[in-house]
């Protein structure tokens, strides 16, 4: 019997049956990516938990990182290095021994005679042998010093020696002191909750903890020091459930599986690591990259060609992260893509919204949940005829949204709630029954003030300038049989509204890209109008909220771009990705890359969409150094042989250099480095935090 009760079943008759020749049975995927703590283990857990992470500049990821200085040190090649050490060792050993056999005549024992006295200078004395014998040591040990400093035999040793040998190997990691060890949660016992402390510390040494339920109670106590929570009932809550205390509403722990490695301690998931090249800093080289909500409060754009990575290596891993910060009870996600677009499995969300599809459980709310017809109408003018406004400086769709608002407020005043698509449709294209009995229920009830709404529309039907047409003709792309189902607003379905991100939900919302392109840009732009106004909003803006666009082409307008502007102050920001910048309209772009803080550039750009980049990144001082070599021809036998020499050390021709140093200003990135020095799988990344750090352009590459 195990140690759990089952029976062990090696040796029994079962296993010596042969069994049938198949094929090989694929293993299951990991439930986490490695690295991270499993939970029946609590020692590999608290390994984790106990790994520092030392503060480090933004991108890097901070698990167990060994910071670098910020300058890259002169390193001598090996063979120079090595060739000078042998011979430094020889000049010594050449110079001792013409002192020790006298070639170099006595004056260097003359310090000995005068120190000496003459007693002890008779034959087989034992001082004089101690002080001769100690004399030698301290010239051969001068001689050594000078020729260690000029062959750099300290440079040697680090290298190649006992330091490099206990770099190469792993370090032992001493467990912490009490005081300083997260899993005896110190904060708790500090403010007198000791007993939930207790029963934290021993969850976590049993193997029944997680990192999420880690997270997870770290952000219920933020709520207790805060004051939205009461202590009582957090020990409460504590001492009852232990690691499960404070559950996200879905009851879930975990996901059903992660691909990404993710660290919920410092809120950062892992893209890749920063190439070794000359171009990106010497801190960075080598470090992993990672990203968190510090640095997607910002807002990041992705721009790439199909199939460079964007959606496998920037958006899921970004989604999946932001998911697990939902179940820690930190955050709120809501995704948008194409079906099918590998946005991660269905159980990883709360809510999930297939528009379109007959058997979604959820139908998107067209008004985004608000009962102000003003509100409702400039959201839904946005998604509606964003894409058709000017987009100069100063132009908008208040047009459209007075027009909109003319006909939502007199119908909710009748109806008690907003239009259906077909019933706006109608009223959009100025249809007289529709029109005719919204008048007769204004009048019998005398709404004056919303009749005097309906005379105003009614006077614009058919003048030329008036935009019901145009916007008759958008909403009938919605006002498909595919879409009979939805947008419902009688109360009949379940829609789901933006304005639940006061909550810590996980919602993904798929659209039918194929057949109804234009509609799923339409509800894409809707998606993010009614986000930005939702998050403006919100009583609680500790929970970060993150809007992640699978693909933004159309989605871009003016009012999306002063949108994205407003989300860092309130703790929000949005994920977008493109494959091209020609998606968005030209006079949008400079203000698109300045709301952003965080851009990427991924490998296959084209120079156009680089020299976007090469702009808004600028460029930088940096040091040009002109070299010029001459080569030296030795005439005499000597000089030759000199020249010899110093070919085997060095490897090189003995020549004469020249170099002129200059300070020069170029661009951190061209349009043609972007476009052809990218390789494959990697992308050029700049960061922005919250708190205005930033991260010049880096080469990252996303698939390690």
């Amino acid at each position: 019997m195990d140690s759990d009760g089952t029976q062990d079943a090696r040796g029994t008759h079962a296993d010596r049956v042969p069994r049938p020749a198949g094929p090989p049975q694929v293993p299951p995927r990991p439930a986490q990516a490695p690295g991270m703590p499993p939970a029946p283990d609590g020692s590999t857990f608290l390994t984790w938990l106990r790994t520092p992470r030392p503060e480090a500049a933004p991108g890097v990821w901070r698990f167990g990182h060994l910071p670098r200085p910020d300058e890259e040190p002169e390193q001598i090649p090996a063979r120079q290095l090595i060739g000078g050490a042998l011979i430094a060792f020889l000049v010594g050993w050449l110079i001792w021994s013409l002192l020790w056999n006298g070639y170099l005549g006595g004056w260097w024992l003359l310090p000995l005679y005068a120190m000496i006295p003459d007693s002890w200078a008779e034959p087989h004395s034992f001082g004089s042998v101690v002080v001769v014998y100690a004399y030698y040591v301290a010239i051969a040990m001068g001689i050594m010093i000078g020729v260690g400093r000029l062959g750099r035999w300290s440079e040697v040793w680090k290298r190649y020696g006992l330091p490099a040998w206990r770099r190469a190997a792993p370090v032992s990691e001493r467990p912490p002191a009490p005081e300083e060890d997260p899993a005896q949660w110190n904060q708790l016992r500090a403010a007198g909750a000791t007993d939930a402390a207790e029963r934290l510390g021993a969850e976590a040494r049993a193997g029944h903890m997680r990192d999420v339920d880690q997270a997870r109670i770290a952000r219920a106590w933020q709520g207790v020091r805060s004051g939205r929570h009461s202590l009582a009932t957090f020990s409460g809550a504590v001492l009852k459930d232990g690691a499960a205390a404070c559950l996200h509403p879905s009851g879930e722990r975990d996901l059903p599986g992660r691909l990404a490695m993710h660290d919920l301690v410092t809120g950062q998931v892992r893209l890749g690591t920063t190439a070794d090249d000359p171009r990106n800093p010497y801190s960075y080289r080598g470090t992993g990259l990672a990203l968190g909500p510090d640095l997607l409060g910002t807002s990041l754009l992705a721009v790439g060609p199909a199939g460079s990575g964007k959606t496998g290596g920037v958006v899921w891993p970004l989604a999946e992260s932001l998911c697990l910060h939902a179940l820690a009870g930190r955050a709120a996600v809501v995704v948008v893509g194409a079906a099918g677009a590998g946005l991660g499995p269905v159980d990883a969300y709360d809510v999930v919204v297939r528009v379109g599809n007959p058997e979604s459980v959820y139908d998107l709310d067209l008004y985004g949940g608000t009962t102000d017809p003003d509100e409702a109408a400039a959201v839904l003018a946005e998604a509606l005829v964003g894409d058709l406004a000017d987009p100069h400086p100063g132009a908008d769709s208040r047009r459209s949204t007075t027009v909109l608002a003319q006909l939502l407020g007199p119908f909710r005043g009748v109806h008690g709630r907003f239009p259906s698509v077909p019933e706006l449709r109608q009223l959009l294209d100025g249809s007289p029954g529709p029109l005719g009995a919204l008048r007769k229920a204004l009048t019998e009830g005398g709404q004056e003030s919303l009749l005097r709404e309906l005379d105003a529309r009614e006077r614009q039907l058919g003048h030329p300038g008036d935009v019901g047409s145009v916007l008759a003709d958008r909403v009938a792309l919605l006002d498909r049989p595919a879409f009979a189902g939805f947008f419902d607003t009688s109360g009949q379905s379940r829609p789901f509204s933006l304005r639940a991100l006061d909550h810590p939900v996980r919602v993904r919302i798929d659209l039918p890209e194929r057949g109804h392109a234009d509609a799923s840009r339409m509800l894409a732009r809707l998606v993010l109008a009614q986000f930005a106004a939702s998050v403006a909003v919100r009583e609680d803006r500790s929970l970060f909220a993150c809007l992640v666009l699978d693909d933004a082409t159309g989605v871009i307008t003016p009012e999306a771009v002063r949108g994205i502007q407003r989300l860092r102050s309130a703790n929000a920001g949005v994920v977008m990705t493109l494959r091209t910048l020609d998606d968005v309209p030209r006079p949008l772009r400079s203000p698109l890359l300045g709301a952003i803080g965080c851009r990427m550039a991924l490998s296959g750009l084209t120079p156009w969409d680089g020299q976007d980049f090469a702009e808004v990144w600028g460029k930088e001082w940096t040091e040009a150094r002109d070299v010029t070599d001459r080569q030296i021809i030795a005439e005499t036998p000597a000089g030759k042989a000199v020249h010899m020499l110093r070919r085997v050390i060095t490897g090189n021709a003995p020549t004469a250099r020249a170099v002129t140093v200059r300070q020069v200003e170029r661009e951190r990135w061209s349009a043609s480095e972007l476009a052809h020095g990218v390789p494959p799988g990697h992308a050029v990344l700049s960061l922005t935090s919250v708190r205005g750090e930033h991260a010049p352009p880096l080469l990252v590459d996303l698939r390690s």
